[in-house]
Parts: structure tokens; C-alpha cells; sequence
């Protein structure tokens, strides 16, 4: 156990996290991350390290794994201290003020503030539930790390919103076909992906689920669809399938922490402020009126986040800090 004091302990290391502990350098503030995964990156590292994102201004189109690579470049610039594999199941404010962090394995940290940046908390995909699914592990993909594993393969992609129809398009110029199989139908999804996805040579089954899969020695040869309006069956050929049916959300004893929740996460006021004087929450942590769960979103409220904990902790501290292109670390 180490009693060393952080003035801001991040909890999560995702995009949001990562864009965080920055920007907490900027403002000289002694800085620790801390996340559940074993490496910095949350969802976007798990499951779309190859997926192309485009939603955030002045990078037309970066993979999943280049913006994890580069927020982690830029988050060690000031050196935070970087924890994997912990998840912190309890926080309690001692009789001084600082906070008492105790992670699942038992370690003990200790912190004037608390940012939580940890999305929607822990996570675990929603399985494909169909006849013979478990004879094709290996056929059966809920992330993807390589696209080149579906080059001139026929892949089908189950799932109606934004993940899917990512996938769906990225792989299609260099699968023989694709399919994108939703039990739906109007998509939940950016109004222009939908657009680019009904122009696109991709296969669109509305109002269909996946019922069975068949294939010879464990190899993946169809899939057999169910339609939920005319209750028939159809099947198609399927070398590889793609499920994007969500994850299961666990926030864990972060409710348990005197937070007020709403529906999507912590209630936050306009400064990123928690219900609990000295913790705060950004990304998709936070829920606020008008909320906009981009990553682009996020970059803007960590920053907020830690404006508010510097000044919680000085409050004749400046409101924001000076412009990077300003700052000493970065001036010749």
C-alpha cells in the first residue's frame, strides 16, 4: 500500500480519461489513472481498434487503435501514474478531505479529487443466441481486430445501430458480400451512415433475426434467418459473422457512492460537478440535459472536469488553463 497523495485521481483511461489527465498536466496537478482494463483505451481499444472514426472535428478519419496510441502519447506528457487492472469498488472521503480509493485486488490509493471517466462503467457483449452458435466460436466475432481475415469472404453483420453499420461498410469493399441482418428497421444510427449504408453493395435484412447457424466440422457455412413480420426462414451463406447486439453496462459500487443517477449515468451541473463536493464525471459517466455521447463530446467535458477540481482545490486558481501552444513544456 503507498500513501503518496495525487491532487486528481482519474478513474477510467479511455479516450475521454486518457484527453483528461493531459489537460490535468496543463494545470500542474499531480495526476493518477486507474482503470479496470488491462491496458489504457476502454471500449474503443476492445472493440474497434480497426473501425475508422470520424466524429471528431479536425481528424477526418482515424482507426480505433491510432487515437488510443495517440491520447496515450499525449496523456504521458506530464507523467500521470497509469494503473491497468484495478477496478475500484469503494471511495471514501476521510476526515481530512482526501479520498480513500480500495480496488477489487485491495490496493489502497489516496487523492485530493476524483474524476470519473470510466463511460458506462465495466462491460461485457451481449452473446448471439441462436441453434449451434457455440459449434462456431471461431466463425463468431463481437470485436474486431483485423480486417483482412474477411477479404473475399461472405460476412454477415447483426446489429442496427452505429456499430454495426460501421462494420458493415468498412469491410464491404474487400468482402466477396456482406449482410447486415437487424431484427428492426428504422436503424439507430447517424442519419448519414444509414444514407451511405442504402447506397452502399451491402445486403439489408430488416425485420430479421438470426435463428441457427449450420457448418460441417466446426466451420461456419450459413445462417438462417428468421423474419419477425411474414414468420418464414431464409438462408445465406456465411463464411464469418459480425454480432453487434450491445454490451451489459455495470456501473458496480460507483452507485453505491452517494451519487444522484439518472438513466445514463452520474448527474452532473454545468462544471461536471457529482452530487459529492470533490468528485466530478465527464464522457459518458455524466448525464446532463442535452447530452451528446460522441468521443468529441467527451474531449470537452474532461477538461471541465478537471478545471472544476483545480478549482475545488485552489479556488484562486485561474478558471481554465493557459492555451498548450503557451505552455513551458511546449515553448523552445
Amino acid at each position: 500500500m503507498s500513501n503518496e497523495l495525487y491532487d486528481v485521481t482519474i478513474i477510467g483511461a479511455g479516450p475521454v480519461g486518457l484527453f483528461a489527465a493531459f489537460y490535468s498536466g496543463l494545470r500542474s496537478m499531480k495526476t493518477k489513472i486507474i482503470d479496470a482494463e488491462p491496458a489504457v483505451g476502454g471500449k474503443v481499444r476492445y472493440f474497434f481498434p480497426e473501425k475508422i472514426i470520424r466524429d471528431i472535428g479536425g481528424i477526418p478519419a482515424i482507426s480505433g487503435a491510432n487515437l488510443v496510441a495517440n491520447l496515450k502519447e499525449q496523456a504521458e506528457t506530464f507523467h500521470p501514474e497509469i494503473v491497468c487492472n484495478e477496478r475500484v469498488v469503494n471511495v471514501v472521503k476521510l476526515t481530512d478531505g482526501t479520498f480513500q480509493l480500495t480496488s477489487q485486488n485491495g490496493s489502497i490509493h489516496f487523492s485530493k479529487t476524483i474524476v470519473i471517466a470510466t463511460g458506462s462503467g465495466t462491460f461485457e457483449v451481449n452473446r448471439l443466441e441462436a441453434l449451434h452458435a457455440e459449434n462456431f466460436p471461431e466463425a463468431i466475432y463481437y470485436d474486431v481486430k483485423n480486417m483482412e481475415q474477411f477479404r473475399d469472404k461472405v460476412v454477415a453483420v447483426s446489429g442496427g445501430g452505429n456499430s454495426a453499420i460501421d462494420w458493415a461498410q468498412t469491410i464491404e469493399p474487400i468482402a466477396r458480400e456482406v449482410h447486415l441482418i437487424y431484427r428492426g428497421e428504422d436503424f439507430k444510427a447517424h442519419e448519414e451512415s444509414v444514407k451511405a449504408l442504402k447506397k452502399s453493395r451491402v445486403q439489408i435484412h430488416i425485420h430479421h433475426e438470426i435463428s441457427e447457424l449450420t457448418g460441417f466440422n466446426n466451420q461456419l457455412s450459413a445462417t438462417t434467418l428468421y423474419c419477425k413480420q411474414t414468420k418464414t426462414t431464409k438462408t445465406i451463406s456465411t463464411d464469418a459473422l459480425i454480432v453487434n447486439h450491445g454490451v451489459k453496462v455495470d456501473l458496480g459500487t460507483m452507485a453505491e457512492w452517494g451519487f444522484e443517477l439518472a438513466d445514463f449515468g452520474i448527474v452532473v451541473d454545468d462544471e461536471m460537478k457529482t452530487t459529492v463536493p470533490g468528485i466530478f464525471a465527464c464522457g459518458d459517466s455524466a448525464s446532463y440535459s442535452r447530452k451528446i455521447r460522441i468521443i468529441a463530446a467527451g474531449l470537452h467535458e474532461g477538461p471541465i472536469a478537471i478545471n472544476s477540481a483545480k478549482k475545488y482545490l485552489e479556488p484562486a486558481a485561474a478558471d481554465e488553463a493557459m492555451i498548450s501552444t503557451h505552455h513551458e513544456s511546449f515553448i523552445n
